[in-house]
């Protein structure tokens, strides 16, 4: 919401009853309007969005006690920061917890203070504009009528932490809307906007920032009637239906989120399917249930995870210069960056030296933008951002040029050499090279201090992280302006220094190259994939090798074997080579390893159970890798090395990335196992030296 809207809000407020004094309290203000209704502004002191600590609640719970006694006409709660309402709890207190009964001890006293927030004996509105999340909505639902700005957006963001609403939202929520969509909300995650929220019956009102008070009087005076729970939402809270309901839900979230790695689902299904007809049961229910999920290592380390993605965002901090991107390429890489980053509101022109390109990455921007942008307008627009440039005159105004060619050396050099007589003095030409060493791409540039690297990853809409990579010569303020150009699209920098895959392409290449050992050793694919499934990967290195590319898979292993040795990675087999040459190439022409229709493989269920060993194999090469990054400074952050690789491959996010995963289990552990996979199976598997300093 605009900050001017907020401060007229504020003084008019103020003008409608007599100016207060300075408020007792450190995170609120409190007035009356001319009607006596007390407006109660959440700004939490020295944070720019509001989140809910202990001492906050606490707080809240002294203004509670303090209004139930002066009984105000009625209670407005809305937030002061331009942000949102409440961002939800303040997550630093989640960290490093280890005793249930203590989590339960904390948050019995703030469920007290929500629990008195309800039964107050006045109406009661809460005036929700922008994010209302977590127990921010929890705040919300303790109130008898919610009333959203329309830029508003609600959601149960906790099970992205391994956890489930814990200040009484599963009961009311499920209580309030059909339980069903109110499951669903809670165990997905996603958030949905003000409209959805009105006709789920999660808002009573949705109303522009204009007519806020005017909302406000109809709720307090009651002209404006609250939502209540339909005979047929109610009857989904019956005992034999909750039975089947549960079921239905525990199946879906085994597809997506095995109990064995993801508590968090199932506790939240049981605790419904148990309690879901009796509310002040489920209320009292849910204190356990969070406390006992709090302590847990999947929630602490996704905890972790939420602290890893704030560290990389910092690293992207500042005002992005970069207005004009070109993108030399409209190859899947080149078009879809082009598609993301007019998306995300910059100028793009694609240019490619085949129409049909073009014209095929427009198209898939197109599908893109339909899935993701709501209005018809902002979809026109975004679309009118990505400017088809067949000539390339784009080159010439462009603040930043990523060129997005294939992964030939003399082919990136010739249109470098074509581009630098053009690009103005201050542009920055990027590279999405995924292994070729900055040091020789530059090698033909008359200015090698304005090329860096841009390294993407496949699907760019979906995977968060970005490689800025860097050399010796570069320009220290090209790679700034760089850094921040990733936080302005909404992805993760990751800054690596310039070698051979950098860091996550040259950790994925033994996972990879390894199950292609597997298949020679007539291991079933399915079992190969379901070994990494099993551990944690969003999907097995097999169908990883064909979303990437065969062909792609093949040049960076034969790039990595020449760099680092032919014994430090295993060779890509002739069988591999042949379907690169048939044309095979996986997802992207329809036929790799496995069939691919409509975006997905094909698979047929594993035939055997993977062994520990086999997930060995696969894992910990990439551990392996992580250190050896780290002992050369390729990254200089074990913490940033963890978040690039659960950002940027997906890495099974509940043990906390490869580097935690060996604290987990102990270096030690480790490197025994690495020995004996060397024994047994090859010099590839050697324990790096880096071990030795590893903590």
């Amino acid at each position: 919401m605009d900050s001017r809207i907020m401060d007229v809000l504020k003084d008019r407020v103020l003008e409608l009853g007599p100016k207060p004094a300075p408020g007792p309290y450190k995170n609120f203000k409190l007035t009356r309007d001319a009607d006596g209704i007390a407006w109660l502004l959440f700004d939490r002191a020295g944070a720019s969005a509001n989140t809910l600590s202990g001492d906050v609640i606490e707080e809240l719970g002294q203004i509670v006690a303090a209004l139930e006694s002066e009984r105000p006409g009625g209670l407005v709660i809305r937030s002061a920061k331009t942000s949102g309402f409440i961002a939800g709890a303040d997550v630093n207190e989640f960290r490093g917890v280890s005793d249930p009964q203590q989590v339960q001890t904390e948050m019995a006293k703030a469920h007290a203070v929500v629990d008195r927030l309800e039964a107050m004996k006045i109406p009661s509105v809460a005036v929700i504009h922008g994010f209302c999340l977590g127990g921010g909505l929890e705040i919300a639902l303790a109130c008898n009528t919610r009333i959203a700005v329309d830029n508003a957006r609600f959601g149960f963001p906790e099970v992205m932490l391994g956890l489930h609403p814990g200040l009484g939202g599963t009961a009311r929520f499920t209580h309030l809307v059909s339980p069903l969509e109110a499951m669903t909300l809670m165990l997905t995650g996603k958030t949905i906007d003000a409209r959805k929220a009105k006709a789920l019956g999660l808002v009573d009102a949705v109303t522009q920032e204009r007519h806020v008070l005017g909302a406000v009087k109809d709720a307090v005076f009651g002209r404006l009637r609250p939502h209540r729970q339909g005979l047929l939402a109610k009857a989904m809270n019956f005992g034999p239906v909750r039975g089947i309901l549960g079921n239905r839900m525990r199946s879906e979230a085994a597809k997506t989120a095995p109990k064995a790695n993801y508590p968090a689902p199932y506790a939240l299904i049981d605790l419904w399917e148990k309690h879901g007809g009796d509310r002040k049961a489920m209320l009292e229910a849910e204190k356990p249930s969070f406390a006992n999920l709090m302590v847990t290592p999947t929630a602490q380390n996704l905890i972790r995870v939420f602290f890893l993605r704030e560290q990389m965002k910092k690293l992207a901090d500042g005002r992005n210069t970069v207005k004009h991107l070109h993108v030399i390429g409209a190859g899947a890489m080149g078009g879809d960056i082009a598609a993301w980053c007019a998306h995300q509101g910059l100028r793009v022109t694609l240019a490619d030296m085949k129409p049909e390109a073009i014209a095929g990455a427009v198209k898939r921007a197109s599908d893109l933008f339909g899935k993701i942008i709501r209005k018809k307008t902002d979809l026109r627009d975004a679309l009118d951002r990505l400017i088809p440039d067949l000539d390339g005159e784009g080159v010439r105004n462009a603040d930043l040029i990523i060129e997005a060619v294939p992964e030939n050396l003399g082919l990136k050099q010739k249109v470098y050499a074509g581009l630098e007589p053009v690009m103005k003095p201050d542009a920055i030409l990027a590279t999405n090279t995924s292994s070729i060493p900055l040091q020789d791409l530059r090698t033909t540039l008359k200015r090698p201090e304005r090329l860096l690297g841009l390294h993407f990853f496949n699907p760019v809409s979906r995977l968060q992280l970005v490689e800025v990579v860097s050399h010796d010569a570069v320009d220290p303020q090209a790679l700034s302006t760089a850094l921040k150009f990733v936080g302005a699209i909404d992805r993760l920098p990751l800054p690596v220094k310039s070698s051979p895959g950098f860091l996550v392409n040259r950790a994925l290449t033994p996972y990879m190259l390894e199950a292609m050992v597997m298949l020679d050793e007539k291991v079933d694919k399915a079992t190969i994939d379901a070994a990494a499934e099993k551990f944690g990967m969003p999907m097995g290195p097999i169908e990883l090798a064909d979303q990437v590319g065969l062909d792609i898979c093949v040049a960076v292993g034969d790039m990595l074997r020449t760099k680092f040795g032919e014994a430090a990675l295993p060779a890509a087999p002739e069988w591999l080579r042949d379907k690169v040459k048939k044309g095979e190439l996986g997802r992207k022409t329809g036929k790799g390893f496995y069939e691919w229709k409509d975006g997905k493989a094909v698979k047929t269920p594993s035939p055997v159970q993977p062994t520990d060993e086999m997930i060995d194999r696969l894992v910990l090469p990439m551990s392996n890798v992580c250190v050896a990054c780290l002992r050369e400074g390729i990254v200089d952050n074990a913490d940033v090395v963890d978040g690039a690789m659960i950002f940027g491959t997906g890495y099974a996010p509940f043990r906390g990335g490869p580097l935690n995963y060996a604290r987990t289990r102990g270096a030690a552990d480790i490197v025994e196992t690495l020995r004996a996979l060397e024994a047994k199976f090859g010099e590839r598997f050697k324990p790096d030296t880096g071990w030795d300093t590893f903590s």
